[in-house]
């Protein structure tokens, strides 16, 4: 479990490099959700380890964002296309935490159910 741990976080690492480097890539959200009722608990396990990645790479899409607002800004023609820029950035950055958010939520209810079942 460890090396899978260090493993993704060697990822997210390499991720944050290459987002310096590259447009911002809109992470995806786990394939499958975990069914409590009838997930093992290796299941689930595996699980909250692809959620907690999802979450790091969410926060390595919004940080992606705000060197890129701030690189757009820079180039920008005016004040209006200044305030176009944020918007649309601030409408990327809404949207990948509003989908986390959604996505955690649905699975710690699901934990909550494993847990209730004993």
């Amino acid at each position: 479990m460890k090396s899978i741990v260090v493993a993704l976080s060697i990822l997210s690492l390499c991720a944050l490099a290459s987002a310096a480097h590259a447009d911002c890539t809109y992470p995806k959200a786990p394939d499958t959700m975990p069914d409590a009722s009838s997930a093992s608990k290796d299941v689930m396990v595996a699980a909250m380890a692809a959620f907690k990645q999802y979450s790091a790479d969410v926060d390595a899409y919004v940080a992606c964002l705000d060197q890129e607002t701030n690189d757009k800004v820079k180039d920008a023609g005016g004040v209006g296309a200044i305030m176009q820029i944020k918007a649309l950035q601030a409408k990327k950055k809404s949207s990948a935490s509003d989908e986390r958010q959604a996505k955690i939520e649905e699975f710690n209810k699901q934990v909550r159910a494993f847990k209730a079942k004993g």
